[in-house]
């Protein structure tokens, strides 16, 4: 609604509608255990205790790792915006055969190795915008845990050693496979080694290895030797949540064996175990092949954020469902880039009116007044926005709809503020931006996508990484704005259009406001063809005046 064309119906702002809304939605998640979508209810009524499985730190790692880290992360977000003090462990395998064997290669302690890697990791997710969990444990931290926990296991019957190895008897757990489905048999070894000859049953897994030279190991009762994969998370696990707690979260590959035999091993130490809800994110896959460093075929975090801002990596995972597959793809990344440009180019442009309004921003406390159509937009994403996010985590369809009109309305009302209005009608202008402004960085914060610095540079790096991609500096760009210019002022459309079209090929979309040309990432669009009529002479299959972008669409 335009103000200037009459007396608005005027409304005050959405909160405890929005409030009243938010209360009608059941937070619903997925559990792997039943396998259908169960209501959310805490164990502990205002608490949620969340263990999710972290990384092996023998590498940087890689869009697989990103995917299960960011996807967790909105979860924890999103728990907390319900109001839930959340309890959050995420570990580190610190100890294991892949990182004694990268070690062996580099001649480095491989519990140094690790180390590095560990903070490696943090960088990744600091870069992500995924918040620290409250709890990082690290196996190498928790021997005298882990060795309680394979004693109970002992105790109870159902562990066995042979030769200094510790080995969990699957046949004493009869619910062995209720997670997976999985039958017995198919478990050959449950670990990441070769069947072992000395097992009862070759799915039987290893809780405790046995000490081998240049490996590192701790005493225990049944002599020196490390843990096992499995049994880490299953001690940590019930150090920071008791045998007790609400989700247990990691990639869909760990469902089998490793989430299977935490169970098992859980329930042997503990027979009061009891997990409420199993979460798993999808795959990430290259050529639709799962993407992971066995195969080869796997892009380190910074691969990517080389070429691509970390907020637009962001963008790109969570714009699929988090238990969807996830397959790798440049033109999406581009399309995220291009979309978060959009977002910050906005708030910025909402925040630069509004810096050089704050005169005329009433400072009385009393509730803020909005135009019908900013009523609507604001009722509309705060009801859009929970009743995806209740579902399952949806995070794909929030990013659409509402959202895009609510960034579409901020656009059309800093079109009103530049217009001639009178005092009343401008200043309802004005509230109204304020407002959906608060409600889309509300939506941002939720989804990880608020930026701890200012927009503008974001955009600045948004672009520089655009360049990148391009093969380009700025004073190119500059160079072939104003080479472009000469050539408009000589009316040659033709070749000014050509010279547009390469750059957009590349990625960089020219805007004319005005008597100045601007530049801004876009998505590389493929030029057509150049057509041949039956003359013989070749001409651009597109021709005539130039079209002016508009910031407003993406």
């Amino acid at each position: 609604m335009d103000p200037s064309k009459g007396e608005p119906n005027q409304k005050k702002a959405p909160k405890a509608m929005a409030k009243k809304e938010t209360e009608e939605f059941q937070f619903v998640v997925y559990n792997t255990m039943t396998q259908q979508k169960e209501v959310f209810k805490p164990k502990i009524p205002g608490k949620v205790g969340m263990y999710v499985c972290g990384v092996t730190a023998y590498d940087f790692s890689h869009l697989g790792h990103a995917r299960a880290a960011v996807a967790f992360d909105v979860l924890y977000r999103y728990l907390q915006h319900l109001g839930y003090e959340v309890t959050y462990v995420r570990n580190f395998t610190d100890v294991d055969d892949k990182i004694i064997r990268r070690a062996n290669e580099t001649g480095e302690d491989p519990l140094c190795l690790s180390d590095r890697y560990c903070k490696e990791y943090n960088v990744d997710m600091a870069d992500l915008q995924c918040l620290s969990p409250t709890h990082e444990p690290r196996v190498s931290d928790h021997i005298e845990q882990i060795k309680d926990m394979i004693t109970q296991i002992i105790n109870k019957d159902f562990g066995y050693v042979v030769d200094g190895d510790v080995f969990f008897a699957v046949d004493k757990f009869p619910n062995y496979g209720k997670l997976s489905g999985q039958r017995l048999e198919n478990n050959r070894a449950g670990e990441r080694v070769a069947v072992d000859s000395r097992k009862r049953n070759p799915s039987d897994f290893a809780l405790w290895k046995a000490a081998k030279p240049d490996e590192p190991s701790w005493n225990s009762p049944w002599g020196p030797g490390r843990p096992g994969w499995h049994i880490e998370c299953s001690a940590m696990s019930a150090h920071y949540l008791s045998f007790k707690f609400d989700i247990h979260g990691g990639g869909l590959d760990l469902i089998f064996p490793h989430h299977e035999n935490e169970i098992a091993q859980s329930c042997a130490a503990c027979q009061e175990t009891d997990v409420s809800y199993w979460m798993h994110n999808g795959h990430v896959t290259n050529n639709n092949e799962k993407m992971s460093k066995s195969l080869g075929n796997f892009f380190t975090i910074r691969q990517i954020t080389e070429k691509y801002h970390p907020l637009a990596l962001r963008y790109f995972l969570i714009n699929a469902h988090y238990r969807s597959p996830l397959n790798y793809s440049v033109a999406q990344l581009e399309g995220a880039s291009e979309a978060v440009f959009y977002i910050y180019q906005t708030l910025k442009d909402c925040q630069d009116a509004l810096s050089k309004l704050q005169e005329e921003i009433p400072k009385d406390g009393k509730p803020a007044w909005t135009t019908p159509d900013a009523q609507e937009c604001i009722s509309k994403l705060c009801s859009e926005f929970q009743a995806k996010m209740s579902d399952d985590l949806s995070t794909s369809l929030i990013l659409t709809g509402a959202f895009l009109e609510a960034l579409k309305l901020v656009n059309n009302l800093l079109t009103m503020l530049k217009k001639k209005q009178q005092q009343k009608q401008r200043l309802l202008v004005i509230q109204s931006l304020i407002e959906v402004e608060k409600e889309v960085k509300k939506v941002l914060n939720v989804l990880g996508l608020q930026p701890p610095y200012s927009y503008t540079e974001v955009l600045l790096k948004l672009k520089e990484k655009a360049l990148t991609r391009a093969g380009l500096v700025e004073d190119d760009v500059v160079h072939l704005i104003n080479e472009r210019a000469e050539v408009r002022r000589n009316k040659d459309f033709l070749r000014s259009d050509q010279m547009r079209a390469d750059l957009q090929a590349k990625g960089i979309a020219l805007m004319d406001v005005g008597t100045e040309t601007i530049w801004r990432p876009c998505v590389p669009v493929q030029q057509e063809p150049e057509v041949v009529p039956s003359g013989g002479q070749k001409v651009p299959a597109e021709t005539g005046q130039e079209k002016k972008a508009s910031l407003d669409s993406i």
